[in-house]
């Protein structure tokens, strides 16, 4: 499976000419940006994969899992588990200056979302698809115990 991802991201490169780039250097606004959409499709990826039903419910279990609220209480459980690396970019994107609010979530739980998405946005784009998948697999673990 990792390997036609791979190849997603090569085909990606080749059609569109896109470099490779050191995702240290972005904003931790950037790197949340690309990790909520990369985070989303690995959840939905799994409800889907785990059953058919009507999209209304398929939704409504992704949600219980990609809202701000859901995304800090799994941070809770990764902090310790994160590397120095992972820790850094968390801290970035948590301590970052979003432009929006919100919605069902305090500003807190809001930025550790942020900062939770920032490191599954640069495992993402440096290919660390196992990684990113340990890390979700444990905190969705997390969830189920709270």
């Amino acid at each position: 499976m990792e390997k036609s991802i791979i190849s997603f991201e090569e085909s990606l490169n080749e059609t569109f000419r896109l470099s490779e780039k050191d995702w240290n250097m972005y904003s931790p606004l950037t790197l949340a940006y690309i990790g909520d959409a990369a985070y989303e499709l690995v959840i939905r990826t799994i409800i889907v994969k785990r059953g058919n039903c009507q999209p209304q419910k398929l939704h409504q279990k992704v949600t219980a899992c990609v809202s701000a609220k859901a995304q800090a209480k799994m941070v809770e459980a990764l902090l310790p588990q994160f590397t120095e690396q992972e820790a850094s970019i968390y801290r970035r994107g948590r301590n970052s200056k979003p432009y929006t609010k919100a919605k069902n979530a305090s500003m807190t739980e809001y930025l550790e979302a942020t900062g939770f998405e920032a490191v599954m946005g640069y495992l993402y784009l440096n290919r660390e698809f196992n990684r990113m998948n340990e890390l979700v697999a444990a905190g969705l673990a997390a969830m189920k115990e709270a």
